[in-house]
């Protein structure tokens, strides 16, 4: 371990690119940046239809409008550094900079969590109670619940970059990864982060552990009201009104509990098998979302479609 460094006052923190391929950085930004791109103008194109199109002005699409916001948030959170690494190889990094960072994607991503969490409650509602559906869901309630999901993270991923800031840090200062996350800024303080980590366990188990277990009560009970419905018909139906949020559910949690397996049950793994879960984890959710909502939800590729009609007519 290097020298103890006096205090975090213009300390500098140096990220790492994609181990064993720093030749193939210039090629790998294409595809990395084509991801971003799709990312970021396919949530946005979600959002701008459920605001154009009265017809997506329901529970189950100001939810969707939600999830896109934490998604973008999540991709231009990371965009900076990733492709600064590929593009130019700026691998250094300011102390606060990198709290700033690993407070944003921690952020949004705690969002998304809440997010996914109350689209299994707006399906629940919507299969259990279709007749009272939009008086239950109302928008007031849809919009304290978005505040909610929001003031919610911000507030418990905040006391980390604080706590992690008044630490004094070491002259060796590399990251196991292109962005600044709190499972790896915790292991470069030369003194004890025995607070932050329990504080980070009490987060990840008080959000996604939560959220995760609370999904799975809802779909049990959808589950339970399904199979209540004499119709086979009426079954499939209601059935695949769900199909899209459980893909959502998937992408997200499934690579989230693959990082956190890597991280204690193969430790001596290869690091470019780390950085590339860390990168599902990441990248696929903000990617694969948009295009799994806009094939399997009609209305919102009616929305995308008249939307870019009146662009043109406009023109």
């Amino acid at each position: 371990m290097g020298a103890e460094s006096n205090g975090s006052l213009d300390l500098s923190v140096f990220l790492t690119g994609i181990p064993g391929l720093e030749a193939q950085h210039g090629w790998l930004s294409i595809p990395f940046f084509t991801v971003y791109i799709v990312a970021i103008v396919g949530n946005n194109l979600i959002m701008a239809a459920v605001q154009a199109d009265p017809a997506l002005h329901e529970p189950m699409y100001l939810f969707l409008s939600m999830l896109a916001v934490t998604e973008v948030g999540v991709s231009v959170s990371t965009l900076p550094t990733v492709m600064g690494i590929l593009w130019f190889d700026a691998r250094q990094i300011d102390l606060d900079g990198c709290l700033a960072q690993m407070f944003f994607i921690h952020t949004f991503s705690c969002m998304e969590s809440g997010v996914l969490l109350a689209m299994s409650y707006d399906r629940f509602i919507a299969i259990y109670n279709p007749l009272r559906y939009t008086a239950i869901l109302t928008l007031p309630r849809i919009i304290c619940m978005g505040l909610g999901i929001t003031l919610k993270s911000v507030t418990l991923m905040a006391p980390l970059p604080v706590l992690l800031k008044q630490l004094p840090y070491c002259h060796t200062n590399v990251l196991s990864h292109s962005y600044c996350l709190h499972s790896d800024l915790i292991q470069l303080p030369c003194a004890n982060t025995k607070l932050s980590s329990i504080l980070g366990l009490a987060i990840v188990l008080a959000t996604f552990g939560l959220d995760s277990l609370l999904i799975i009560v809802s779909y049990v009970l959808i589950l339970y009201t399904v199979l209540g419905i004499a119709s086979g018909e009426g079954r499939r139906k209601a059935l695949n009104t769900c199909v899209s949020h459980i893909c959502a559910v998937l992408m997200y949690y499934v690579p989230m509990i693959g990082v956190s397996v890597m991280h204690r049950a193969a430790k001596h793994a290869s690091p470019l098998v780390h950085t590339l879960m860390s990168s599902l984890y990441l990248f696929v959710p903000p990617v694969l979302n948009p295009i799994i909502y806009s094939v399997k939800t009609k209305p919102i590729r009616q929305g995308i479609f008249t939307l870019f009609s009146c662009k043109r007519k406009l023109l």
